[in-house]
């Protein structure tokens, strides 16, 4: 007979982890007690060795399907008088190291429930259990107990309370458990927020989609804009409300079946669309008169998810096949939560909102994935993925990253872990500025620190850098942006020393004060240097030239053909009708407010432009996008390319040559599909070939690939086979995302690794 101790930290709260240690305590007829505390769930175990060897195997063997468990400490303790096992009341002092769950979507078990006659929560639009529901998006505090969460205002009624207490429940400390009885409600409100006169709010809402009108849907982290799928004058009426002129929207689809109608959808991605998570996930279109042209024109892909909340599927039971559900905000500002904010903000757009009156607490965006390389690569982490933890290779003390300036996120380092907040977005209006600070004060919150080390980024201009600035008692390290992409790639593979970093994207404030966004690092934890990097060229206009690119083609046909390139542009047709060549001539030679630039990113909108795809775009990464899109995989024949040194001895890869054969192939008639298959595959090519130069010269064989332009799953997947084919050991996302997204996750970890050394 002995007595154990255990403390087991992670996610192990609010995800059923009690019940499961009390039913496989009672089984193994141990006695003692199991409680939630702030830094994990104690457990006391007393009786044979063997029943307790057993309890402790099947912990590891049959956790709860939403438990993760990062850590268990053990110390045997003085037997006690105890006769039974018990679920004892949760202590609220002490240090935090709980990790909180996602939210999940509705599980097997609700949604048979949901839909049975026979069931007390029979078409309830919030049913949920231990396996499934809201979770981060209804907290206020740790431990996450009902009283801490906003189901605090909810009672429960005898029936539920029941289910509450009884740890042979699947409802067993649910803390949103609920029923028609003591649950929230749901409400159908029109334009100007009042009440719509019906007894039936879901049903009401679903005649007015089929009518065509916009509805602004509250869901589990916030509100949808919503629209039949198929609707194309609806689809139209929401993106000239919203300004979303062209950039593609997610769509919501009944099942896996009605999604393969109209998208190809591979085993690897079945399984993605169906997790528990049930992100947006990037599929390749079919041709299909199903889905409305406008919901993702000019673009390969369309964003699908499944129904995740039981208020999807009610609204989607029989009417659609496809809603589509973009979330609830004006361009640049953040989601809507709450229902006074949405009816202030989405007045001019929604025609109706249903809402419900339970709370959302935090903002959490739709994650969006693609399967790339062999893995699932996050592009947005949100709903589904935060708060839950990247593990790191190794242990820091607190950091705080503050993150960039657009795709914002933050990121708190504790330990061996690190906290990724839910997507930001672009720090550009007030009302973003207002959601990073919300999204600061929730990190520390459910991490329970206050980090004295602040990283931010190396750009003086950007709202973080500035925020980290205004802090006083802390010490601050600047982090370059292309060292924190390599880094953060590097963090979440769990490798460190040092690697060759290839850093594509459109832009990051560069140490000689250019904009980088092509580069060749040699990066580890603490430091890097640039070795390499794309040829710099003028960006003609400064901002206006990433909207307009046909400036960026007249800037790449100087490079390639001095001047003559006015001669060229005009035989291409590249500018606009009246526009003087010699003005911009002169603009690119004395770089009239025209910075120089080596991001990959531009050369993508410069390419597009050239061979008359997109002159001007609408959103960050269209032209992209569309080139994408118009290439076969691994099809094309690489254009010509040199590797030059220069006085740093660094490499440049001089793209004057492709420039000059992507022109004379569009001269002599070849495809755009042609051409851009050709460019793809010359940069695979070429990062391989700058990545062996630099192999020759440092002998580091590892590769980490970052950046925006790796959510390009052409160039992804042709660069890591280019590599590997001359032996590189290749690293790139899938937990975090490639682009800026994924830059406080770097930030925080080179800042950890300073401070520590």
């Amino acid at each position: 007979m002995k007595r154990v101790r255990y403390l087991f930290s992670g996610v192990v709260q609010g995800v059923g982890f009690r019940p499961f240690i009390y039913r496989l305590a009672v089984k193994n007829s141990l006695r003692g007690f199991v409680q939630n505390r702030p830094d994990g769930v104690l457990i006391e175990v007393q009786g044979s060795v063997a029943a307790i060897d057993s309890f402790l195997a099947g912990v590891r063997q049959e956790l709860p399907p939403l438990a993760d468990v990062t850590n268990i400490s053990s110390k045997d303790i003085a037997i006690q008088p105890d006769d039974n096992f018990r679920i004892i009341e949760s202590e609220r002092r002490g240090d935090g190291d709980v990790h909180i769950s996602p939210d999940i979507a509705i599980c097997k078990d609700c949604l048979k429930e949901l839909f049975d006659p026979l069931d007390r929560r029979y078409r309830f639009p919030f049913i949920n259990c231990t396996n499934c529901g809201p979770r981060l998006t209804i907290i206020k505090s740790i431990p996450y107990d009902r009283i801490n969460t906003s189901m605090a205002c909810f009672p429960l009624c005898p029936q539920c309370h029941a289910e509450y207490e009884n740890p042979a429940d699947r409802r067993f400390h649910a803390e949103p458990n609920a029923c028609p009885l003591c649950g929230p409600k749901i409400q159908l409100l029109n334009e100007t927020g009042n009440k719509v006169n019906t007894d039936e709010p879901i049903k009401t809402a679903i005649g007015l989609l089929k009518e065509g009108k916009i509805l602004a849907i509250k869901g589990l982290g916030g509100f949808h804009l919503s629209v039949d799928a198929g609707n194309d004058e609806a689809v139209r009426r929401l993106r000239s409300r919203k300004f979303r002129e062209e950039k593609p929207m997610a769509i919501m689809v009944k099942n896996l079946e009605n999604v393969k109608r109209f998208a190809n959808v591979n085993e690897e991605e079945e399984k993605l669309l169906s997790s528990p998570q049930r992100p947006i996930v990037l599929l390749k279109k079919k041709n299909s008169s199903t889905i409305s042209e406008q919901v993702a024109s000019g673009v390969p892909n369309l964003g699908v998810m499944l129904p995740y909340t039981p208020l999807h599927y009610l609204l989607l039971e029989k009417d659609f096949d496809a809603l589509v559900m973009t979330s609830a905000n004006q361009i640049d500002e953040p989601i809507c939560i709450s229902n006074r904010e949405a009816v202030t903000r989405l007045k001019e757009i929604a025609d109706y909102f249903l809402i419900h009156n339970r709370d959302i607490l935090v903002r959490c965006d739709d994650s969006i994935v693609m399967f790339a390389g062999g893995k699932q690569q996050l592009l947005r982490r949100a709903r589904g993925f935060v708060p839950k933890p990247i593990v790191l290779k190794d242990s820091f003390l607190d950091v705080l990253a503050l993150g960039p300036q657009l795709k914002a996120t933050q990121c708190i380092v504790k330990g061996n872990f690190a906290f990724l907040s839910p997507h930001i977005g672009d720090m550009e209006t007030p009302q973003a500025r207002d959601f990073f600070q919300e999204s600061l004060t929730l990190m520390k919150k459910i991490t329970e620190s206050n980090p004295e080390v602040i990283a931010c980024d190396y750009h003086p201009a950007y709202y973080s850098t500035k925020v980290a600035e205004e802090l006083t008692g802390v010490r601050v390290i600047r982090v370059q942006h292309h060292h924190a992409h390599i880094v953060s790639c590097m963090a979440e593979n769990k490798i460190s020393g040092d690697v060759i970093g290839l850093a594509m994207d459109g832009t990051g404030y560069g140490l000689d004060g250019n904009a980088w966004g092509g580069e060749f690092l040699v990066a580890n934890e603490t430091e890097f240097k640039r070795l390499g990097h794309l040829q710099y060229f003028v960006l003609p206009g400064g901002e206006k030239a990433i909207h307009e690119p046909w400036r960026i083609v007249a800037s790449l046909l100087a490079l390639a053909y001095g001047q003559s390139w006015p001669d060229i542009a005009a035989q291409l047709g590249i500018l606009p009708p009246g526009f003087n060549s010699k003005v911009l001539d002169k603009i690119i030679k004395n770089k009239i407010n025209s910075p120089l630039t080596s991001g990959l990113g531009r050369l993508f909108d410069g390419v597009a432009a050239i061979i008359g795809l997109r002159k001007t775009v609408s959103f960050e990464g269209q032209a992209a996008m569309e080139l994408e899109g118009l290439s076969n995989q691994k099809a094309g024949e690489p254009f010509p390319f040199e590797i030059s040194v220069d006085q740093e001895n660094c490499f440049i890869l001089d793209i004057s040559s492709t420039i000059r054969a992507i022109v004379n192939n569009l001269l002599a008639g070849k495809s755009k599909k042609e051409i851009s298959s050709s460019f793809h595959r010359t940069l695979a090519v070429a990062f391989a070939a700058m990545c062996e130069r630099i192999r020759e010269k440092i002998d580091v064989n590892r590769v980490s690939l970052s950046g925006g332009c790796f959510q390009n799953k052409i160039l992804l997947e042709d660069s890591i086979s280019q590599l590997e084919n001359v032996d590189f050991v290749v690293y790139h996302h899938k937990q975090v995302p490639t682009n800026d997204g994924g830059i406080a996750l770097g930030q925080a970890v080179i800042a950890g690794a300073i401070a520590k050394k």
